[in-house]
């Protein structure tokens, strides 16, 4: 395995920092306390291809490798969550989904327009009673004809009101449990599609999360991603895409609150010298870099694993517990180093506290993480290839053209 980073990876990651740094940084604090997304973030990072970034190019995307999805959240993550939340979505957990089961038709009509941006999309699986507990949700789907007819409700959907395609699951079967799931492609403009936002949330407030409703949907059977039954796989194949997102966007929450702390322990001086002269300030400062350091290599190990093709449900799943919690625990340190300062909005770290609690639940929580491990250890789970698995990076195929008819 090689840790340096290619000429592609690093213009990627810089073209990311420089945008953030630029166009987010500056303004974030302010849409956070407004409680709204900046409408101009999804159309700008369409137009700087962040949200093809690791999509052949020939279904519209940029041709990077996995491992650049990676640096691009982390950088994304380092402005704000909320960017972030918006690869682990639209990315991740949907065009990752249809670029892994889709049919040709299916990327040709869907995977392409979302990864040029011109169309965004959403993952719909959580729902008002059903969070980890997947095999248990109420969605239907019955099948009449040449058509599904979905009902259901999903809840806490990032991007339910602004995504005009939503990977929605829904039982094709209520009695065979996660068996009986299947996966199907909706989109906004379906009669009976209702969407709305939910607010007050504590953290990621310049996001947008929601929930999204199906009443009597009729679904052509060419949207069916996979085949019947195969809805609990693809969810859990779509994880495993989403936790690599939001492990590499905690470890730019990590760096944030390091490179942060850092800035103000040089600038604040108590008993006469800089704070960061003090022993235990220099131990919290040790302790993010421990942590960062660390993550980051959990996290590039993944991306290298999905470039070989190799199936990394359990270590994604320890990138994306060791990185989520310990992002909570640097902005808790973040804060300290900060004082008085990091309890008022006036520097980001109050943010990067708020933001972080919501990676230690959604996309699996902490604890469904450890006992998932500790199932791996005991020898309870294997990690058998799926049917279908997440190809591996080709840069002559993810950067050619198709050819022609």
């Amino acid at each position: 395995m090689d840790f340096s980073l290619n000429e592609e990876q690093l213009q990627a990651r810089k073209m990311v920092r420089d945008f953030t740094h630029k166009e987010v940084i500056p303004t974030i604090g302010e849409w956070d306390r407004k409680q709204e997304m900046n409408p101009a973030t999804l159309p700008r990072m369409a137009e700087l291809g962040i949200l093809g970034i690791c999509i052949p190019v020939r279904y519209g995307g940029q041709g990077f490798d996995y491992v650049t999805l990676g640096l691009v959240c982390e950088e994304l993550e380092r402005a704000d969550t909320t960017l972030r939340v918006v690869m682990s979505v639209h990315m991740g957990l949907n065009s990752m989904a249809i670029l892994q089961w889709g049919t040709e038709e299916q990327k040709q009509k869907f995977l392409t327009p979302q990864a040029r941006g011109e169309k965004y999309a959403a993952f719909c699986l959580t729902e008002p009673g059903f969070g980890s507990d997947v095999a248990n949700m109420v969605s239907t789907a019955k099948k009449v004809g040449d058509k599904y007819i979905l009902n259901g409700e999903k809840m806490w959907i990032s991007l339910a009101t602004k995504a005009h395609h939503f990977l929605f699951f829904a039982k094709t079967d209520t009695s065979a449990g996660a068996r009986g799931i299947t996966a199907f492609i909706v989109t906004s403009d379906m009669a009976g599609v209702t969407t709305g936002d939910i607010h007050g949330k504590l953290g990621v407030r310049a996001g947008s999360t929601g929930w999204v409703k199906c009443e009597d949907v009729e679904v052509p059977a060419a949207n069916r991603l996979g085949e019947e039954g195969e809805g609990f796989k693809i969810a859990m194949s779509c994880l495993d895409n989403g936790r690599y997102t939001v492990g590499a966007g905690a470890t730019g929450l990590i760096r944030a609150c390091l490179e942060d702390s850092v800035k103000y322990a040089h600038e604040r001086e108590t008993f006469g010298v800089p704070i960061a002269q003090h022993q235990l300030v220099k131990q919290k400062i040790a302790f993010m870099q421990q942590w960062y350091d660390a993550a980051f290599l959990l996290n590039m190990r993944v991306g290298w694993m999905k470039n070989q093709g190799i199936r990394n449900t359990r270590e994604v799943s320890v990138a994306k517990w060791y990185a989520t919690d310990h992002s909570v625990q640097a902005a808790l340190e973040a804060i300290q180093v900060h004082g008085a300062y990091g309890f008022s909005d006036e520097y980001p770290v109050e943010r990067y506290l708020r933001n972080s609690k919501g990676a230690v639940i959604y996309e699996g929580t902490s604890e469904i993480h450890q006992l998932m491990q500790a199932d791996y250890a005991l020898g309870f789970r294997d990690n058998k290839p799926l049917r279908c698995e997440l190809p591996a990076y080709d840069a002559e195929f993810w950067q050619s053209e198709p050819e022609m008819a």
